[in-house]
């Protein structure tokens, strides 16, 4: 059709063009628009856009109009309320407006088709377009964040000259003006030079924009400059005598303009009396002088305005964090709550998990998501009950406890405070730490919290409490009571790929000098180091074996004189060395008397081989391989069940007096206890004395009881996972645990076959080859 004219509905756009390729969607109101599309979509539901010069021209003409438009395909029309019709339209091919037919009651043109032939550029100069383009849209990504890290990533791996334009074209935040000249382009090398000149203008723009916001800030901090130094002019003229004011009347001023109750102020007002009375350079008068000031340093009643926005302060959790999904819905739900009520009273949240699976630096994000000042106070090895309340202030040296500390830190009164390590907390003859814990996480009394150092009752409830710890173990029951435990579960290898990809890279690269020009580490080789180089339930190795990419990198940067280091699965070793970890795979035959087991470890999942062998001998029952008490006395259970039903299998009467049994758990070095290699152990037993095989690709978990019932475990996850590693088909899970495995995402189970089992007789079933 190129070359012809032929005739079809027109819609005039205000400030918008479509280009060739764009699925868009826009509004129209104007009766002639409105005509335009019912009369396309009686027919083959193409339209010519064109966008008109001036917006708000209401009936523009065809001088009014630009020339060159595009011919779409009507997709979808959606009538929206006041009379206005949303329409999404697909570009088709690039057209010329000659004239109008009519102008009643639909604008009809003479339209010419003016599809874009071939190009006639060599390979050479094509691709030299290519990595301009490319540059320009790096260099604008490297200024605009979101942009690089939503529409970036699409531009960069098109290699053809056309389809860049095209997209750099579309998805750029331009004005409608830029892409029409864009359109109006009549070959290659036009379009190409428009769409450069654009770019490096709006790069341009945006280093000016930035500079400008520069020097204001610089401004702003030598403002601050000048008025810190004439307030310490001010201080060295009052040293020199020139009509100074004492201290206590300062502090007097500094107490009636102080944000706090009518009982704080008293008690400062009543200290300030004893301090006019007290010789200037006297021992007390310093103690006094020190109360004081703390007490007027304190933000009593100053409380900082808080973020209320739901969907702000979630997209800052995303964008800081992968997964941990309940801590997230917990905070949200607290805004949500907080919002409804407008009372500042929050949970008191304590995030328990392995280490390095993000719980300190979450606290973190949900402090700059709520817009709260944060103050983190470490708990770990923290003894001395006056670290928590305070020391009296008769004793030389004494000061606030770290509560009263963080709130001063803060200077607001509503402040997030990060209780970390708190399961490490101890105590001496000098008091119980986690004790004197109790009041301040108790939201019924913290209201009133006595600090020994202040004697003022302080107000902690408008504090958002959020604890760390690596276990419940050791945490006290009355201090664990007080506190909503949030359980922070290891990180599957999927999630520790995401995070190391989106976080862990980036931080390395520039906390080492470097940047993604210099060295890139491909998927595959992000996946092998966290298969082989590390094993944990966080991902603080991760980053470590990244930092030593980055290192070995670096060096090699300056003295190779690499432009670009990419690192890759082959390479690996090269700077990582061997493979660190192994994971052992199921077994490819099924043999008697050894079955898979799953365990729960402080580093993740793993999967245990119970072995089994009997032999003559006078019926004992042999356990090696560092067991456990609670694991021995299993053991024990598990033979008990396996010779009460030795008839059923058709065993002699005498066999467990004529045999020894020797139950093996190998890597004897590493100790193992618990109760949930249970039905393991029997099936293990069973196996052996009978003689029939079980199967490979089994694994399993339980606690046993005598009469052969399967009690319900912990750590599933972890243990669900350590399966999935070692390539196993089956997993018997307790019936018991069913909720447990509701909660697991899909990515972990899948092509895991999850048997429920309720007794031995299920196992069994499920376990010994037929």
């Amino acid at each position: 059709m190129e070359g012809t004219i032929f005739t079809m509905p027109v819609i005039a756009l205000r400030g918008l063009t479509v280009l060739p390729g764009m699925t868009v969607s826009f509004d129209i109101s104007r009766p002639k628009s409105i005509a335009a599309v019912e009369k396309a979509m009686v027919s083959d539901q193409k339209v010519c856009l064109v966008a008109q010069k001036d917006p708000d021209e209401k009936n523009p003409g065809l001088e009014q109009m630009y020339h060159v438009g595009t011919i779409v395909h009507v997709k979808q029309l959606v009538k929206m309320p006041g009379g206005i019709i949303r329409v999404m339209v697909e570009g088709l091919e690039r057209a010329e407006l000659l004239a109008f037919d009519s102008e009643e009651p639909a604008l009809i043109g003479e339209i010419l088709e003016t599809p874009r032939g071939e190009s006639d550029l060599d390979y050479i100069t094509t691709e030299a377009m290519i990595r301009v383009l490319r540059d320009q849209a790096e260099e604008y990504g490297r200024q605009h964040p979101k942009f690089a890290k939503e529409v970036l990533p699409n531009l960069m791996v098109l290699t053809d000259l056309e389809d860049l334009m095209r997209q750099i074209a579309s998805e750029f935040p331009w004005d409608y003006t830029i892409r029409q000249k864009y359109l109006e382009a009549e070959d290659t090398t036009c379009r190409y030079e428009a769409l450069v000149a654009s770019l490096v203008n709006e790069v341009e723009i945006s280093r000016i924009r930035r500079e400008f916001q520069e020097r204001v800030k610089e401004s702003i901090d030598k403002n601050q400059k000048e008025y810190i130094l004439r307030e310490q002019m001010k201080i060295i003229r009052e040293e020199l005598g020139d009509d100074p004011v004492s201290d206590a009347d300062e502090y007097e001023k500094q107490v009636n303009s102080l944000k706090a109750d009518k009982e704080v102020k008293e008690k400062l007002l009543k200290e300030i009396e004893r301090f006019k009375g007290m010789p200037g350079g006297s021992q007390e008068a310093n103690v006094l002088r020190t109360y004081i000031e703390t007490l007027l340093e304190l933000p009593w009643n100053k409380v900082s305005r808080d973020n209320n926005d739901l969907k702000h302060a979630e997209a800052i959790l995303e964008k800081d964090h992968y997964g941990l999904e309940k801590v997230k819905e917990r905070v949200l739900e607290y805004l949500a709550v907080r919002t409804l009520t407008k009372k500042s009273s929050g949970p008191i949240i304590c995030l328990v998990g392995p280490p390095g699976t993000g719980k300190t630096s979450i606290a973190r994000s949900v402090a700059r998501a709520l817009n709260k000042k944060y103050v983190r106070i470490s708990l770990g090895g923290v003894r001395d009950e006056a670290e928590i309340r305070g020391h009296r202030k008769t004793y030389v040296g004494a000061m606030p406890g770290r509560l009263v500390d963080g709130l001063r830190q803060a200077g607001v009164a509503n402040p997030l405070m990060l209780l970390d390590e708190i399961d490490k907390v101890s105590s001496d003859y000098k008091g119980d730490t986690s004790s004197a814990l109790l009041e301040v996480l108790d939201g019924e009394q913290n209201v009133k919290f006595r600090d020994h150092y202040v004697e003022v009752p302080i107000n902690l409830s408008n504090v958002l409490f959020i604890a760390t710890a690596n276990t419940t173990q050791t945490i006290p029951g009355p201090l664990l009571d007080r506190m909503e435990v949030i359980e922070v579960n290891s990180y599957t290898e999927n999630e520790k790929f995401h995070i190391a990809r989106n976080y862990l890279t980036g931080k390395q690269l520039e906390r080492n000098g470097l940047s993604d020009k210099h060295v890139t580490i491909s998927d595959g080789a992000l996946k092998k180091i966290i298969h082989n180089y590390t094993r944990e339930a966080g991902v603080r190795n991760l980053e470590r074996r990244i930092g030593d990419i980055c290192r070995k990198s670096a060096r090699e940067f300056l003295e190779n004189k690499k432009q670009m280091i990419r690192v890759t699965e082959s390479n690996l070793d090269k700077y990582l060395g061997k493979e660190k970890i192994t994971f052992e795979d199921a077994n490819e035959e099924d043999e008697v008397g050894i079955v898979r087991g799953l365990a729960w470890t402080s580093v993740g999942g793993d999967t245990l081989q119970i072995e089994v062998n009997v032999m003559p001998g006078k019926g004992e029952l042999k356990l090696t391989g560092q067991m456990g008490d609670v694991m021995k006395e299993s053991a024990q259970i598990a033979m008990t069940y396996v010779r009460s039903v030795g008839p059923e299998y058709q065993v002699a009467d005498d066999y467990f007096e004529k045999h020894d049994i020797h139950i093996h758990i190998p890597e004897g070095a590493v100790p193992k206890d618990g109760p949930s290699a249970g039905i393991t152990m029997a099936t293990a037993m069973l196996s052996a004395v009978i003689g029939r095989k079980v199967s490979a690709k089994v694994a399993m978990t339980g606690e046993i009881t005598l009469r052969g019932r399967v009690l319900p475990i912990g750590g599933l996850k972890e243990k669900i996972l350590a399966a999935k590693m070692a390539h196993m088909e089956t997993v018997l899970v307790p019936d018991q645990n069913r909720a447990d495995i509701a909660e697991l995402s899909k990515e972990i189970t899948k092509g895991l076959r999850i048997v429920y089992v309720k007794c031995m007789k299920d196992v069994l079933q499920e376990a010994l080859v037929s």
